[in-house]
């Protein structure tokens, strides 16, 4: 398993943007996939977007689709979300997971978790 710090969520307006980082401590990113999820108050943690370890295919869940990009960083040990045209309906604590076997979408899919980093959209 590896360590996860995610950083970067916060308060923005509808419409806004916000990157989301999510940063390995101890072992080196690049030898995981690593997904985005997100969970609201009362439901299911739902997966957002995942990178491949080399970076060279990405995942979205269908809402997603052109309003973020998932990046990764090997060297700086990072992986990005970038989220634009942000809606109400993005609220969510959002986690990071990493794997070294796959890369799924689903939560099962991902062996190590972040501890979260909340994005709150107002209207």
């Amino acid at each position: 398993q590896v360590q996860l710090v995610e950083s970067g969520g916060g308060l923005v307006q509808a419409g806004g943007s916000l990157r989301l980082s999510c940063t390995a401590a101890g072992r080196t990113i690049s030898l995981y996939a690593v997904g985005w999820f997100r969970q609201a108050p009362g439901k299911e943690r739902e997966f957002v977007a995942a990178i491949s370890r080399s970076g060279g295919g990405a995942r979205y869940k269908d809402s997603a689709k052109g309003r973020f990009t998932i990046s990764r960083d090997n060297a700086k040990n990072t992986v990005y979300l970038q989220m634009k045209s942000l809606k109400p309906e993005d609220t969510a604590v959002y986690y990071c997971a990493a794997d070294s076997t796959g890369w799924g979408t689903s939560v099962a899919s991902f062996g190590s978790w972040g501890q979260g980093t909340q994005v709150t959209v107002s209207s």
